[in-house]
Formats: structure tokens, sequence, C-alpha cells
């Protein structure tokens, strides 16, 4: 596993140690990034399933300026740890151990906003409608922003979850990658 692009493009990146954590491959991650930049100028991203942090590192090499990397397994997060200290970006991230749902609860506190938000669950226990819904009400993402959610191929998202709508989604394999953006028309509006 390695950094596809951008300033530490070629640098290895440890995977998480065991079966629980599915790292994204390079050939996906390159897609995904193709979808929705290639490169940045700047931003903030949440990596809410961080695993290794490739995604968020990843992000990082092209262009945003800052991270906030939760994951709730201990191994993913000493990984993260690991990965971020190799590529010396410390004061670019931070690393929280919590559960997905707590720390959307926790973020709404700090009253931010991001322009990327990276959804890759495990594929068994996703719960991405939930947590985008919940990404709705708070307006975590900024009007312009992104929401990335890796799926397998046996997850059927809706095309509007909360105030946001599926921008593109493209198949590679077993894996499916599904971009959220804020929706032009909101579902009810117009409705008597």
């Amino acid at each position: 596993m390695r950094v596809v692009s951008g300033k530490f493009k070629g640098r290895q990146l440890k995977a998480v140690p065991g079966m629980n954590t599915r790292p994204t491959t390079d050939k996906v991650k390159e897609s995904l990034f193709n979808i929705i930049g290639p490169y940045f100028t700047g931003g903030l991203v949440l990596d809410l399933f961080g695993g290794s942090g490739s995604l968020g590192l990843e992000s990082l090499s092209r262009g945003m300026d800052h991270v906030i990397f939760v994951d709730k397994d201990g191994k993913a997060i000493q990984t993260i740890k690991s990965n971020v200290e190799s590529l010396q970006v410390e004061k670019q991230v931070e690393i929280y151990r919590n559960d997905a749902g707590r720390a959307l609860n926790a973020i709404q506190k700090r009253d931010l906003q991001f322009d990327l938000i990276l959804l890759d669950p495990p594929y068994k226990r996703h719960q991405l409608e939930q947590l985008i819904h919940k990404m709705s009400d708070f307006k975590l993402l900024k009007s312009n922003g992104q929401i990335v959610a890796e799926h397998s191929n046996d997850v059927v998202l809706p095309d509007v979850i909360g105030n946001f709508s599926i921008q593109k989604q493209e198949t590679y394999g077993i894996t499916v990658i599904t971009v959220f953006k804020w929706s032009e028309v909101v579902k009810g509006e117009g409705e008597i």
C-alpha cells in the first residue's frame, strides 16, 4: 500500500494488522481521487473510518490542509499514528478513537464544516445511510463539498439522503464508489 499521487507519491504506508480492516486498493484509491479531484487547493477532510489512514493521507498528499481521522479500532489508530509520523504530517492531522456516530456528535459541537468526507466502513456493518442523514442534519459538509462512500456492490444507497444526492457512482469489481453532494432540490420542496 502506498500514496498514489501528490507530494508524498510513492511513499509506503503500513496496513492495519489482522483481518478486521480491508484496505482500499491503490487502483480503487487512484480512481476515487480522479473522480473527486484529483488535486485540491486546501480544505478540511473527515476520514470517518480511518483504517490505516490511507485515504486521508492521500488527500493531504493531493493538497488538502487538514484531516480528522476517526476509527474505533485500537490497531487502526496505532497504524494511522505510525503512517502520519512516517510522512511527518502530525501538525496537519487529528486522530480520535471513537465510534462513527458518537464522533459525528462531537464534531457537530465544534461547529466544523468539511470540504471532503471519506466513508470507508466495514462492508458488513456499514450504516452509511444513517451516518449521511446525520451529516445532513448537522450540516457538516460545505456547500461545494463532497461525501465519498466506498461500499460493496450489494449495498444500494438511495439517490437522495437528507440534503445530499448522488453525483457519481463507479463500480470496481465488488467495490462501489458513491459520491454525494448537496442536492439542488431538497426533498419536499414545492410540494403542497
